[in-house]
């Protein structure tokens, strides 16, 4: 009882320590992915931050455009007002001032045509008006950008009839300042996206349109989790579960949502710690059964030398008493005597046999039970108290047939009898029954008794466990290791009530199955 409480107390001393360990190992590995976590955290609001100051950017650009635009179409009213002024002035009027304004266009690409299409005059032109003598095809196209200036050519009138063949129609399109402007300003755009989506932090990236359902473009995305409309809906909710969306508007691309979430090197340091608390904990089960194998083995080689040994020892003064009883026979000695020192010699040879068994093969034969538990019950009946009474519940003629080893099963037999008997102090009742079902014999072994505590019921088959004063504690075991070890059965507690009793079950199959 001392061992094994000593054994159970190291057990708990060693679950502790073990659990501090992983405790710190949990709670240090914890603090280290928190700390790295803030770390990417704050990368990723840095990125956000330059997203928000590049689409400022963006946006301030493209205002300033638009402005310049504005700028650019008023330029060219203020050539078609001054064309109209030269147009109505004065003989004597003096026009060298809206001579120097049409002069000092250098940079608006602008063209005066008649209603019907043909080129009057044009400045800063690529082409040349010996060649190209009406607006028309892809050069009309190029000019119609923007709606034409439309005037009167002779009344000098803005607007005016268009089926008048005095209406004259001033076409233009942007600057060359203006176009490479407006190209750098595309390029930015387009560098922005790319800059989002092929972004530092590895963040996973959606940018979508206004309607959200349309993707623009996007990086470390499964390009399958936004194949079909529901799996992109999806995945924006998760997205946006995380992070707030950031909204950018470009002129010409409208309102877009930029979506991202937690890189996905962050997503596994979360996890990280119950990963490696999973590993710690298989290593150690994996561990704590390779060596439970190993000593269960060891323990198996100390039984099988122990008991060989054992039966080696028994045999030279087995052989000394049976020659010392034939001896005896001969001196004219009591029979009764003689009788019973025959059954104790016959015992010691089971005994022999018992012990030179444990670590062999055993060979099981079909046997019915109940003559062999009624020889072993016999035996040990003349051999204990008067006051303990041995009741079997079955009729000897029954058949109930096994395959057994006859010598280990009643060794079973006599441990459990035994302790029923140290149970109930030596004046009580013990009882055998016998069932069975298609499959399995039962064997219940019960005793009035003092019972078992609930909290030693699942120690008591361990070596050394005993409640005696004086005690091994391998009766127990041996049995646990004959009936499930040899004979592929079960042994347990079925019921135990503490100051009522305890009754031990015993499993076999029956012959044939």
């Amino acid at each position: 009882m001392r061992t094994v409480k000593q054994k159970r107390l190291w057990k708990r001393g060693l679950m502790i320590v073990a659990a501090i360990i992983i405790a710190a190992s949990f709670w240090y590995t914890n603090r280290l992915i928190n700390v790295m976590a803030r770390e990417e955290r704050r990368s990723v609001e840095i990125w956000a931050q330059s997203i928000h100051q590049k689409a400022n950017l963006v946006q301030t650009t493209e205002k300033f455009f638009d402005q310049l635009r504005d700028e650019e179409r008023r330029k060219v009213e203020l050539l078609a007002e001054a064309t109209r002024r030269m147009i109505t002035s004065e003989k004597n009027e003096d026009i060298s001032f809206y001579s120097e304004i049409i002069s000092s266009n250098t940079t608006i690409p602008v063209v005066l045509t008649t209603s019907e299409g043909k080129i009057t005059s044009a400045n800063n032109v690529e082409f040349s008006l010996d060649s190209v003598q009406y607006l028309e095809g892809k050069l009309r196209e190029e000019f119609s950008r923007y709606p034409p200036i439309v005037f009167d050519f002779y009344s000098g009138r803005l607007g005016g009839n268009t089926r008048s063949r005095n209406i004259r129609y001033y076409y233009y399109k942007d600057s060359k300042v203006f176009t490479n402007l407006k190209n750098y300003t595309e390029e930015l755009i387009n560098s922005f996206f790319s800059e989002v989506v092929i972004n530092s932090a590895s963040l996973p990236v959606i940018i979508t349109d206004s309607s959200k359902h349309e993707v623009i473009a996007s990086g470390n995305v499964d390009e399958q989790a936004i194949a079909d409309s529901l799996a992109l809906q999806k995945k924006l909710a998760q997205m946006e579960d995380e992070n707030t969306p950031i909204r950018i508007d470009f002129t010409g691309y409208g309102t877009s949502f930029i979506y991202y979430r937690d890189s996905f090197l962050l997503r596994q340091f979360r996890y990280y710690p119950y990963i490696q608390f999973g590993v710690i904990g298989l290593f150690i089960f994996l561990g704590y059964m390779v060596f439970s194998a190993a000593r269960r083995s060891e323990q198996n080689q100390v039984w099988a030398g122990m008991a060989k040994e054992t039966a080696h020892q028994l045999g030279t003064p087995l052989s000394s008493l049976m020659a010392w009883m034939e001896m005896l026979k001969m001196k004219d000695v009591d029979e009764s005597i003689i009788r019973e020192m025959e059954k104790d010699i016959f015992r010691l040879e089971n005994v022999t046999q018992r012990f030179s068994k444990i670590g062999s093969k055993v060979s099981l034969k079909d046997e019915n039970i109940i003559p062999v538990i009624h020889e072993a019950v016999e035996y040990l009946k003349s051999r204990t108290s008067k006051k303990v009474k041995y009741q079997m519940n079955f009729r000897p003629d029954e058949v109930m047939a096994a395959p057994v080893n006859k010598y280990l099963f009643q060794w079973v037999i006599e441990n459990l009898c035994k302790n029923a008997v140290d149970a109930v102090s030596g004046k009580g009742t013990i009882t055998i029954d016998l069932e069975e079902n298609e499959k399995w014999l039962f064997v219940d072994v019960s005793d009035t008794g003092k019972g078992i505590d609930r909290d030693q019921l699942k120690n008591i088959f361990d070596p050394g466990f005993t409640s005696k004063q004086r005690g091994w504690g391998l009766g127990l075991t041996l049995a646990k290791r004959i009936i499930e070890y040899y004979h592929k059965g079960k042994i347990q507690v079925k019921e135990s009530i503490p100051g009522k009793g305890t009754t031990f079950r015993i499993q076999l199959a029956k012959a044939g199955e």
